[in-house]
């Protein structure tokens, strides 16, 4: 496994899940020093239409908690080479659902041009945010 001084991976991380917690454990299996870029809510309700559960802040202060994370940042921007701009990292890490996905393979070739790997890991199939969501509201309609 190659390992990498600074990495990088980017999420909303509402409803804290097994799925978000896979995610950062093994990013930090390959590097050093781990950044995480947590989406703000106004990029949320942007790219997803919807609003977080869990405000922004609290999301943040929740990941910066977590023992693989050595530093979260507000993710402002879908442009994820704004986000190398300013941290300058080795590798950017993403679960395998987006292996493959058009918005992946222009960031493999404009990632490829600076040198950062982007590593594919496995994505936890059980959770996710959306569904906890909507467990979550059909229990309350009941």
């Amino acid at each position: 496994m190659k390992k990498y001084n600074v990495g990088y991976t980017t999420g909303v991380f509402d409803l804290f899940h097994i799925g978000h917690l896979n995610l950062l454990r093994n990013a930090k299996e390959y590097c050093k020093y781990l950044v995480v870029g947590v989406s703000t809510d106004e990029l949320v309700r942007e790219y997803k239409n919807k609003d977080t559960i869990i405000p922004f802040h609290e999301r943040k202060t929740i990941v910066e908690a977590v023992r693989y994370v050595d530093r979260a940042v507000a993710q402002e921007s879908m442009v994820k080479m704004k986000a190398w701009d300013n941290i300058r990292f080795d590798a950017i890490f993403v679960g395998d659902d987006w292996k493959g996905h058009k918005n992946w393979i222009k960031f493999e070739q404009q990632f490829k041009e600076v040198g950062v790997d982007i590593v594919y890991l496995p994505y936890t199939k059980q959770t996710s945010s959306t569904v906890l969501r909507e467990l979550i509201t059909k229990s309350l309609v009941g």
